[in-house]
């Protein structure tokens, strides 16, 4: 089959009249399906180098041009080529795509699992006052001792005693997997616990040379912080008396499936000559070869916290393709959604297969005051300890900038920006914006400054992401930062005092979304509703590499084992964690219909029992946080659930397209005339264009009580009509599957804004299962 354009960029067809023969990148080709899915790796390395060699001078060229050859993934390899041997591949009748791959990938970056009661004390949670039973939901799914979760990320640190293998069972013998050695890490740096660790670094070296050992560990150690983190926060052990730097949120560290064993799947690397603190770069030959591997190795739950700064297409979306394949091994896939925020239309990983996650706050704040001189005291947030005994003048950056600073960014704090004449012994307020929190407060030290208030930005908001900063330091919300400026503006000699931060429970209202939690609507497909879920991923304690510092900038030499991190790549491993948990007790479930037990039992409700807001205030909508808060302890027996097969999913993509994908399995046919995708059964619904009556068809399975009848309610946006029919499902048996027709129209409201996106649900119920689903609709 001819390759079409809608499956090849561009740039390959005017690529050998605009770049050399011998600019060689990494391009990712993609084939049909095996003829024959039992070939061994090597049988299919030689396919690959057959194909190479038809469009290489040499067999050795050929050869050494190979990264990888991926069989479980997607059928396909990554090659170093030029411009005009991709283009040439591409014409092979064999290929069906070739794109060059990028590092546009990245990571996206304790009291949590209390919050939503999944822990084991007496403590009067958020959710366990609500709905109970987190004790219960553990031992049921014995703590997830027989699900292995995959983490590609950046690596782990195997000593912490969140990996602790002391009395959980020998290694199952249907693992697959290896403990790969490297530099720092040998065999005996996995266990019981980590059961598999393997680095993936090709596509990273073909783009910046080798691995700089003063930067990273060329092996599955982590030497950043990120991966550490991420996979003790969806399994890591139970361990007391743990805190941060400086004793903050002290307590018991635990991951949400504490006994599941971890596959560790190292693809993300430090960017070379720039701070960890930048965070890392992961390419995508090196992800599809550590997803290929994941799949062959066995694991049960995949958990990525990697995205993009900008939303791919499925085409070019490799953490998507693999999903896909995952599913059709009944492999779950969850990603982090991005910290784009607040933007609109800024989420990654919105593929329907995925569970995308946002991030949303704790009922955990770290309370760090600021006393002025005319005795006005502003509570900020900081996991700083250090403290100040009197009282200093106080500045506002922009007024004590070098001469040559932009005027837009004179209050920004950024590197070399500040006067050491103006700055030294003083305390100086910096603004969030551009540039990192901790690097704001690395130049304030820099320049002689004795201390740093970080004022949010509007866009921030009240949420408060909390560092350790290098000196005494608070972070303000957006009007405690005009309250301050405004002191600054009102008094020839401003003056301020610092003190350091405490830890305070039981924080109100919680949740709240987090500012930088990317959006929906859902760009590449809006008729699927993103993201699918938030979970905690603000100021979240779990376990560190020793080989960095709580900052992360190179002139922090502290070393610590358990660190406070925030983004949504921290809320992805929580739902992670609660998705192995149902998959201990529901081992028959597919991951459609794990994913519809989270979504579909999720809260859209605070502490306060008021609808979640964002970080401003402002009730928040499904575009933020999807269909609610994620609550373990509900989704074990969701009542229903709306399942999908792997061929769902490609009658999916015969209309997203392109059809190209569909032939990575050559037993599916797309219909001459598929279905919109509207038609998926998902648990969401989202219109992006109601302009006249729209029906859907939705299927759900019981899965609760043998006889059930379940009512149709609805709250629709403004502007719309939605009903269902039938409007009562009634269940004889467990398993038995009922269809119903959404039908959704607009009517005249004059109090709806025009021309916007409205937000409502749906919900089935029987008196005790609450089946609630999200929904978007744009009406011109």
């Amino acid at each position: 089959m001819k390759i079409t354009i809608s499956c090849f960029f561009l740039l390959l067809i005017l690529a050998p009249l605009l770049a050399s023969s011998f600019d060689k990148k990494v391009y990712i080709v993609y084939l049909g399906q095996h003829s024959d899915g039992k070939k061994a790796l090597h049988e299919i390395e030689t396919t690959h180098f057959s194909y190479l060699h038809s469009v290489k001078e040499s067999e050795q060229d050929a050869q050494s041009s190979l990264l990888y050859s991926y069989k479980h993934s997607i059928n396909g390899f990554a090659a170093k080529l030029t411009p005009h041997e991709a283009y040439k591949l591409s014409e092979l009748k064999e290929v069906i795509s070739v794109f060059p791959s990028h590092g546009k990938y990245s990571v996206q970056t304790t009291r949590s699992w209390e919050f939503v009661g999944l822990d084991e004390g007496d403590g009067h949670s958020w959710a366990k006052l609500k709905f109970g039973g987190g004790e219960d939901l553990l031992s049921r799914a014995e703590y997830g001792r027989n699900i292995t979760i995959g983490v590609m990320d950046s690596g782990v640190w195997p000593e912490s005693p969140s990996f602790s293998d002391r009395g959980m069972d020998p290694i199952p013998n249907s693992w697959k997997g290896i403990c790969q050695e490297g530099v720092a890490f040998n065999s005996s740096n996995c266990n019981k616990k980590i059961i598999g660790a393997r680095y993936y670094v090709k596509g990273f070296e073909a783009e910046y040379g080798p691995v700089n050992a003063t930067e990273d560990f060329l092996s599955p150690r982590d030497m950043d912080g990120h991966g550490t983190h991420t996979a003790s926060t969806a399994a890591g052990r139970q361990v007391s008396d743990v805190a941060a730097f400086g004793g903050f949120a002290k307590g018991t560290a635990s991951g949400g499936a504490p006994l599941a064993r971890l596959a560790i799947y190292k693809a993300c690397w430090a960017i070379p000559n720039q701070p960890k603190a930048d965070g890392n770069t992961c390419f995508a030959e090196d992800m599809l070869a550590a997803l290929d591997d994941a799949i062959a190795d066995g694991v049960d739950i995949l958990s990525v916290s990697i995205g993009t700064d900008e939303p791919l297409r499925f085409e070019n979306d490799v953490i998507g393709l693999a999903a896909l394949e995952a599913s059709k091994r009944n492999i779950l896939v969850v990603c982090s959604a991005g910290n784009s925020g607040p933007t609109p239309g800024t989420l990654s990983n919105p593929a329907p297969w995925i569970i995308t996650v946002g991030a949303s706050s704790l009922d955990r704040a770290f309370f760090a005051p600021v006393k002025l001189g005319n005795g006005l005291k502003i509570i900020g947030q900081s996991v700083t300890p250090y403290k100040m005994k009197k009282m200093y003048p106080l500045v506002y950056a922009g007024d004590v900038v070098v001469p040559g600073v932009a005027q837009n960014v004179t209050g920004q704090c950024l590197p070399g920006s500040l006067d050491p004449n103006k700055v030294k012994g003083k305390i100086v307020v910096c603004t969030r914006g551009v540039g990192l929190r901790v690097g704001k407060g690395s130049e304030v030290k820099r320049a002689g400054g004795v201390g740093f208030v970080l004022a949010n930005s509007k866009a921030n908001g009240n949420e408060i992401s909390c560092d350790a900063h290098l000196l005494p330091a608070t972070t303000l919300t957006y009007d405690s930062g005009i309250k301050i400026l405004e002191y600054i503006n009102s008094t020839e000699k401003p003056m301020a005092k610092i003190s350091p931060g405490r830890t305070i429970l039981n924080y109100k209202p919680a949740p709240f979304m987090a500012g930088f939690t990317s959006r929906g609507p859902n760009v590449v497909d809006p008729n699927i509703l993103k993201p699918d879920i938030t979970a905690p991923g603000l100021n979240i304690l779990a376990a560190w590499s020793e080989a960095s510092s709580p900052s992360k900038l190179p002139e922090d030499h502290r070393s610590v084992k358990y660190n406070i991190y925030s983004g949504t790549s921290m809320s992805c491993p929580h739902v992670s964690g609660a998705a192995a948990l149902l998959k201990a007790i529901h081992p028959d479930w597919s991951v459609a219909a794990i994913k519809s037990a989270l979504m579909t039992t999720a809260a859209t409700t605070n502490s306060l029992g008021k609808p979640i807001t964002d970080a401003n205030g402002n009730d928040a909508t499904p575009f933020e946080f999807g269909s609610g808060h994620f609550r373990p302890t509900k989704a074990v027996d969701p009542g229903l659930v709306y399942d999908a097969t792997y061929n769902d999913y490609l009658l999916y993509l015969c209309t997203v397209g392109p059809t190209c994908l569909i032939e990575l399995n050559s037993t599916f046919k797309c219909p001459a005339n598929p279905p919109s995708t509207l038609s998926l059964n998902y648990p969401s619904l989202a219109i992006p264009n109601l302009n006249t009556t729209v029906t859907v068809t939705r299927t759900v399975t019981n899965i609760g009580r043998p006889k059930s009848t379940y009512f149709f309610s609805a709250k629709p946006p403004l502007g719309v009509r939605v009903k269902a029919t039938p409007s009562v499902l009634q269940f004889k048996r467990i398993g038995e599957k009922l269809s119903f027709i959404i039908t959704v129209s607009p009517r005249n409201d004059p109090t709806r804004k025009k021309s916007e996106y409205g937000f409502g649900w749906y919900s089935w119920d029987d008196g005790y299962y609450h089946v609630r689903s999200p929904m978007a609709v744009y009406v011109h």
